[in-house]
């Protein structure tokens, strides 16, 4: 009698299995989408209210809100320990001060044309005009003022810490603790400095810093992972709270965004690489692997391993410049989160309460644009960089919540545009000061980003120096396949 043996089945391939597609971060957020949309009707037509939310509601509200702490409770730890590990690697930089006064430079010029095209497309499309509520619910809250904005810069605690308290009718107290992440942003940069200016006795300190940076990355990769179930939370309250015509009035307003995004993308970035005497397709082809993990990860510091790569591997930036340029710039370069959205928002929330705008105010919108852009953090989203804007602006931070609805869909895009940014300026910079090489960037693409690590490896261990880049490998890739994984 014969006897046939089966194949078993590698592990964890055995029954049932989901289809490739469905394992993908972009297909489950907008499942998150379609499913917090559902459950938000549900909700909204099951007599929820924002006032009194029904099980249903008060569960997706708990989802929402508990999803955005995870977010923010990372911003203090990663601003702090990214930016004091951007400023020491400038130790391995030659002429470090002019590079890093041009990069900073550059920064500031994109993010300014970025903000005043958010503005022009704000003031031309009206996408908060005829959606918002009735005249007797207006807003009418205290005008921002510049001084304001810039007393708030200097730290009155390390932690940049701030408390309040509140009483409730029935007489108890509580007490919220929240954090200025400008004033962080400054204690950093001075910790940097500091750390820069010891010298050798400062070297354990600095270990230690890129060793939490690690850490806190590792957890912020945790926390997007679970992006599809705050997803749901976050539009799911959103609808069940506002209903569904407001939700429905933001399309002109997704529209806006995205205009603005593409306008950015694929008309100023390619005019300042042309400008600049380099490839538009080259620079894209180079710098393509990074914006599309940024378009799904919603992260830049998520990204930032990838982006640091091409930036070096495909662009022809020198690493000991781009280690230091390219993590400032996933904390600090957002011309999608904390230049087109906040204005196009601004505008927005003033027009949905009924606020008019005056000429002053618009400038402040730029001015917080171009100066607040490290209060975003690179993390998903760009709540804090919206209420920043709001805050300095007195208008309504109701309209925050509002906007969270359809965040996910948002911060696709704009964190693309931030990444892509994020190659750009150092690409710029090292063109300009004459380090730049150009047969690198102008080399064929081989597909992926992380092919010639073996390469690296093998040219450390001899002794030699790596082709093109004269770099040794790092654990970059690593550190991106064990988070994709």
């Amino acid at each position: 009698m014969s006897t046939q043996t089966s194949t078993p089945s590698p592990a964890g391939k055995t029954g049932f299995q989901l289809p490739k597609w469905a394992g993908s971060f972009g297909v489950q957020i907008i499942a998150a989408l379609i499913v917090g949309l559902g459950l938000g009707l549900l909700a909204k037509y099951t007599g929820s209210t924002k006032a009194s939310p029904n099980g249903l509601g008060a569960t997706l509200q708990t989802i929402g809100s508990s999803y955005v702490s995870l977010l923010q409770t990372a911003v203090v730890p990663l601003i702090f320990t990214a930016v004091v590990s951007s400023i020491s690697n400038l130790r391995q930089v030659s002429n470090a001060a002019k590079l890093a006064w041009n990069t900073l430079l550059w920064f500031a010029i994109t993010s300014l044309i970025a903000v005043l095209i958010g503005i022009g497309l704000g003031v031309l499309l009206q996408p908060g005009a005829n959606t918002g509520i009735t005249g007797e619910a207006k807003y009418s809250g205290k005008s921002g003022d510049w001084w304001a904005f810039l007393v708030g810069l200097f730290p009155k605690n390390f932690l940049g810490l701030g408390a309040s308290s509140t009483v409730a009718e029935s007489g108890a107290v509580t007490t919220s603790v929240s954090f200025n992440v400008l004033q962080i942003l400054v204690i950093a940069i001075a910790v940097g400095v500091a750390a820069l200016k010891v010298g050798k006795a400062a070297e354990p300190f600095l270990n230690l810093n890129a060793s939490a940076l690690a850490v806190i990355q590792k957890v912020l990769w945790w926390i997007i992972r679970i992006a599809p179930l705050g997803t749901v939370g976050l539009i799911g309250n959103a609808v069940a709270v506002y209903g569904w015509d407001t939700i429905g009035s933001l399309g002109k307003f997704t529209f806006a965004i995205y205009v603005g995004l593409a306008l950015v993308l694929f008309a100023v970035y390619p005019i300042l690489v042309r400008t600049h005497g380099l490839s538009v397709k080259q620079y894209f082809s180079g710098v393509w692997p990074a914006v599309q993990l940024a378009f799904v990860s919603r992260s830049s510091v998520g990204t930032l391993p990838l982006t640091q790569r091409v930036t070096e591997r495909s662009l022809g930036v020198p690493r000991a410049y781009a280690s230091f340029a390219v993590p400032l710039g996933a904390t600090t370069k957002m011309d999608g989160c904390a230049a087109i959205y906040p204005a196009i928002s601004a505008i927005f929330v003033a027009q949905f309460f009924g606020i008019q705008l005056d000429f002053s105010q618009y400038l402040l919108i730029a001015l917080v644009s171009v100066l607040g852009s490290a209060a975003t953090a690179g993390t998903t989203g760009a709540v804090v960089m919206l209420t920043l804007t709001l805050s300095t602006l007195g208008l309504p931070l109701a309209g925050v919540g509002l906007l969270l609805a359809i965040d996910p869909i948002l911060d696709m895009g704009r964190t693309a545009v931030n990444v892509a940014g994020q190659a750009l300026v150092p690409t710029i910079v090292a063109k300009r000061q004459g380090i730049l090489d150009e047969q690198l960037y102008n080399a064929p693409r081989n597909g992926t980003p992380f092919v010639d690590d073996t390469v690296d490896v093998d040219a450390a261990n001899a002794g030699t120096t790596a082709p093109s880049d004269g770099t040794s490998t790092d654990t970059a890739s690593r550190e991106l396949a064990d988070a994709k994984a």
